[in-house]
């Protein structure tokens, strides 16, 4: 059977059949699994339309590369993508202001994820990210995301610096995290138009997307390390925003 994609586990396929049942070739379920969370998923395809089929554990296995998919896997149709030049277009549309997360070059498909699932329950508009060296969405980040990458807009731009000077043109503060900034993420203004830029695991932001920061921020640490990870310090970042943009 072809199929341009093949989604996994047990969120990111709920989401997907939720949401964009019509992508879904087949759900493919494993032998001699029954329980009520899998079986809200299999009566969620049948009414859609979707054929389940029951297979070999092992070849759930093979299919996923070895992934954690528990028990479920759906084949489906290459997802509706979002392209640089309809960016414009999305913020044009938005009835709030423009709440962004950039990301500049996070590769580990895990961190991605997670950073999409934070960026879902905090309201984003959109997520930006670089198109080379850097982590695209594949099964592995949606499975991580838990439904967040079917919700999202997620965009590979080509030119990051190009696209930053944009959203600045637009009135969108770009406000960066750097170890090394004098103001806490608890001391900006997160209010009003903001783009959150998050640098990448190891080097964190480039110097060019530093220099096109408007601001740049850091993380208060108490203890014995200097860092957090990238996908718990967007949480924090994004959350903080949240907290100001409602009072």
């Amino acid at each position: 059977m072809s199929a341009d994609q093949v989604i996994f586990g047990l969120h990111a396929v709920h989401s997907l059949l939720q949401h964009h049942s019509k992508l879904v070739i087949e759900l493919q379920v494993a032998e001699q699994r029954s329980d009520a969370r899998l079986a809200g998923i299999v009566s969620l395809a049948e009414v859609s339309g979707v054929t389940v089929r029951q297979v070999p554990r092992d070849e759930l296995d093979k299919r996923a590369n070895g992934a954690r998919h528990q028990g479920v896997l759906a084949l489906c149709r290459q997802s509706p993508s979002y392209h640089e030049k309809d960016l414009p277009f999305l913020l044009d549309s938005l009835e709030t202001p423009p709440f962004l997360l950039i990301l500049d070059g996070v590769t580990d498909p895990h961190n991605l994820g997670a950073c999409l699932r934070s960026a879902d329950a905090a309201g984003v508009h959109a997520i930006i990210a670089p198109k080379d060296k850097a982590a695209g969405i594949n099964a592995t980040v949606r499975k991580v995301a838990c439904g967040a990458a079917e919700h999202v807009p997620f965009f590979q731009v080509t030119n990051l610096a190009r696209n930053l000077r944009m959203l600045q043109e637009r009135g969108v503060w770009l406000v960066g995290t750097a170890g090394e900034a004098l103001s806490t993420v608890y001391q900006a203004d997160l209010k009003g138009p903001l783009g959150l830029v998050m640098g990448s695991e190891g080097k964190g932001l480039r110097r060019l997307t530093r220099e096109h920061c408007d601001l740049l921020i850091n993380i208060p640490m108490y203890g014995s390390v200097s860092s957090l990870n990238v996908s718990v310090a967007t949480g924090i970042c994004l959350f903080e925003a949240v907290r100001q943009r409602q009072l």
